[in-house]
């Protein structure tokens, strides 16, 4: 067995089917994959193994207790294979991924992690663009950090990461190659490409979802060398949270022009971000598109960081 699947499973069974669809569809030598799927949806099991006699395929049960990071250790326990695929359920994977993920892990010695670049329909709504966009930053070259959407890397080289951090209930991918930054280099490349099923393509369900995933932001921060780059990602959304919350604040107490400044504040991180964004890409999404997208994330991972900074005093008080 030269490649082991690890899929990490909750609920939406279609996308996870569409997932184990384009692992059946690899160009590669299909007896050199397995694929391990850990869920903690019970009714799953006999569906998925009912639907897909292609792969060799095993799902696993396991306690909603556990976070996404224990469902991927655990199916590393019950991998064989000498190269680790960790896939999230609802991504649809190009025929040549396997082959361009290993070919790339193999051309540089100090390669530890490989990841393929997003792709998404021209008809895809504007969110979903944005979303492309951001993810596909910076390409074919070292980064600093990897989705954990799809992610290559030999098994030895997961032992010696040391698993991911169960601990945290999101931002576990950049806690793990983080980790593995300090073993070796973090690969982005074009070669291959996944379309995520399950992108956000409604800015109302992506505000609720960026407050969940924001709440282990400042825990994600312990033990990690946090580049001075990455550090707006952290201060930018509480800021733009507290100038806007101080603007309203100003404006009932009538001192309108610090309420006005404030608000200025406030807006031109926002005017950055959103400028940014419509170079980075292109010019192909229209900039209004851009700006709406930062009004509804700033301040849905500032919430999302509050949240999870009174769950963390909460724990450490009992």
């Amino acid at each position: 067995m030269q490649v082991s699947f690890i899929i990490p499973h909750k609920g939406r069974f279609e996308m996870l089917i569409q997932t184990l669809e384009s692992i059946s569809l690899q160009t590669c030598n299909q007896n050199d994959i397995e694929v391990i799927v850990v869920s903690q949806t019970p009714e799953i099991q006999q569906q998925v193994l009912s639907t897909n006699n292609a792969l060799s395929l095993s799902v696993h049960i396991r306690p909603t207790s556990e976070t996404i990071s224990g469902l991927r250790n655990y199916g590393v326990t019950k991998a064989n294979g000498e190269y680790l695929a960790f896939l999230d359920a609802d991504v649809y994977l190009s025929h040549n991924w396997v082959e361009q993920m290993l070919t790339a892990l193999d051309h540089d010695s100090n390669r530890i992690i490989c990841s393929s670049m997003q792709i998404c329909e021209e008809s895809a709504p504007p969110l979903e663009q944005i979303r492309t966009a951001l993810s596909n930053a910076e390409l074919d070259t070292d980064v600093a950090f990897l989705p954990g959407r799809n992610l290559c890397l030999k098994k030895t080289s997961f032992e010696n990461i040391g698993g991911f951090p169960e601990h945290l209930i999101t931002c576990e991918d950049y806690y793990f190659t983080d980790q593995a930054a300090k073993l070796g280099t973090l690969f982005y490349t074009s070669s291959a490409n996944y379309i995520h099923l399950g992108e956000d393509k409604k800015y109302k369900a992506m505000f609720y979802k960026e407050i969940w995933r924001g709440q282990s932001n400042l825990q994600s921060i312990s033990g990690r060398n946090i580049p001075i780059r990455e550090w707006p990602s952290f201060a930018v959304p509480p800021a733009i949270m507290l100038m806007l919350i101080s603007s309203i604040f100003l404006f009932i107490i009538n001192l309108n022009l610090l309420a006005m400044t404030s608000l200025i504040f406030a807006v031109i991180p926002i005017f950055i971000y959103s400028i940014r964004l419509y170079l980075l890409a292109n010019k192909k999404i229209h900039l209004w598109y851009i700006v709406v997208f930062y009004i509804f994330y700033f301040p849905a991972r500032a919430i999302g960081t509050f949240a999870g900074l009174f769950k963390s005093i909460g724990v450490k008080t009992l």
